[in-house]
């Protein structure tokens, strides 16, 4: 498989000017949302780290500013006839949201597997909701045609020169707060928040440096930049960048303007989602965790460096959150699923438990069954989930097991065990 060729576009495409001209004319319609230093990620990281915090638009991600300044560039005609996007969901939001304000009509085509609180929440807003396409791009490809069909204006989420704008107006926003910023760490699916974040900081400050993150499993934009060939699969939990084409207006102005491109795992996703939550006490989304996750798995490019962070997104759906952070409470070794052997006769669970309280360890859910183990029929399968302050605890509390006689088997994180 070749990598795909570059495009021949420049950054001039965007301008300086037309962030600054957005900020004006979305100014007072969204949130100039908060940039603060967070001094505890900044000791962790050896580094200055302010965060921007988009997760509290009032759609809870930065996709309203894009949306919005392309809404107000509609003609009169153009909004009697309404809007059409495809969107993973905070780009339909921003789209559903504005559209109702201005009394603009709107359609919004989402893919099949997109988080049901984007689309309950885009209803909500006043849109019709069309779900539609395996794929983001298979959902733009029904919209396009929906769009023609019924004489639509098409809102793109991130490929269009006014949405781009928008979304840059947080630069303008965080170096106004922040104007010893000198790296910013932003997200990328198809490249519109970085392409007009970059335009707007590197107008303003252009030694500042621009570092894109995307999810390991959909790197696009990295395999267009940096010439690779990549596969790009599965399901991701920052399912708002997992574009598997970058715009052709974007990746121009990535190309031009930033520095570097990193990827991130899954787990170091969910780790970041856990981290905002346990320090900052703030809800994101997987894509809104790119940066941070970025920042823990290369520590090394932001070493002492004053660094913006955008939480571009905070719309995720509870039951996936609350795995998420159960997950990482495994990685930690606070909590921890012991398989113990037991021989079948009275007081074995007992002493177990025992054991357990005497080590300090609290006991979450217990299953006891012979039946279907591979153990001997005068043995018994013990499978109980505990709690500890740490690792150290754990291992602690399973020595003392073992000391007692007992054969343990640990899972501390999903497929581990030792």
């Amino acid at each position: 498989m070749q990598p795909p060729k570059m495009p021949t576009l420049n950054a001039s495409t965007v301008t300086l000017p037309m962030v600054q001209q957005a900020a004006q004319a979305i100014h007072g319609s969204v949130l100039n949302t908060d940039c603060d230093e967070s001094r505890t990620l900044g000791e962790i990281l050896a580094c200055r780290v302010w965060l921007k915090f988009e997760n509290l638009q009032f759609t809870a991600a930065f996709k309203e500013r894009g949306a919005l300044n392309r809404l107000l560039a509609l003609s009169v005609e153009e909004r009697h006839r309404g809007v059409i996007a495809m969107s993973a969901g905070n780009h339909a939001q921003g789209v559903a949201y504005h559209a109702k304000r201005l009394g603009i009509p709107s359609t919004i085509v989402m893919p099949v597997g997109t988080p049901m609180v984007k689309i309950e929440n885009t209803r909500r807003h006043g849109a019709t909701v069309i779900v539609e396409g395996a794929t983001l791009e298979d959902s733009a490809t029904f919209a396009r045609a929906y769009c023609r069909e019924h004489g639509l204006a098409f809102i793109h989420p991130y490929d269009d020169a006014l949405v781009i704008a928008g979304q840059g107006t947080i630069a303008l926003e965080m170096l106004a707060a922040v104007p010893d910023i000198d790296t910013l760490v932003v997200p990328i699916g198809g490249g519109g928040l970085i392409s007009g974040m970059a335009v707007a900081a590197k107008g303003l400050k252009p030694d500042l440096r621009i570092v894109g993150v995307q999810a390991e499993l959909y790197p696009s934009m990295y395999n267009v930049t940096k010439q690779t060939a990549l596969p790009m699969r599965g399901d991701t939990l920052a399912e708002g960048i997992a574009v598997k084409a970058p715009g052709v207006i974007t990746t121009a102005i990535v190309a031009e303007l930033v520095d570097d491109i990193v990827l991130v795992t899954e787990d170091q996703l969910e780790r970041a989602v856990s981290m905002l939550i346990a320090i900052e006490k703030t809800v994101v989304e997987g894509a809104g965790a790119a940066g941070l996750a970025a920042m823990l798995a290369h520590p090394a490019l932001f070493k002492g460096r004053n660094v913006g962070l955008v939480l571009c997104g905070g719309n995720i759906d509870t039951r996936l959150l609350a795995s998420v952070l159960t997950r990482e409470l495994a990685r930690e070794g606070r909590l921890s699923q012991l398989a113990i052997d037991l021989v079948d006769r009275p007081g074995q669970l007992a002493a177990v438990a025992t054991l357990l309280g005497a080590a300090g360890a609290n006991i979450v859910e217990v299953s006891h069954q012979q039946t279907f183990s591979s153990l001997p029929a005068k043995a018994t399968l013990l499978e109980v989930v505990i709690e500890t302050r740490d690792r150290a605890h754990l291992d602690d509390t399973v020595a003392r097991l073992r000391s007692a006689g007992f054969h343990v088997e640990v899972q501390t994180s999903p497929g581990a065990k030792h």
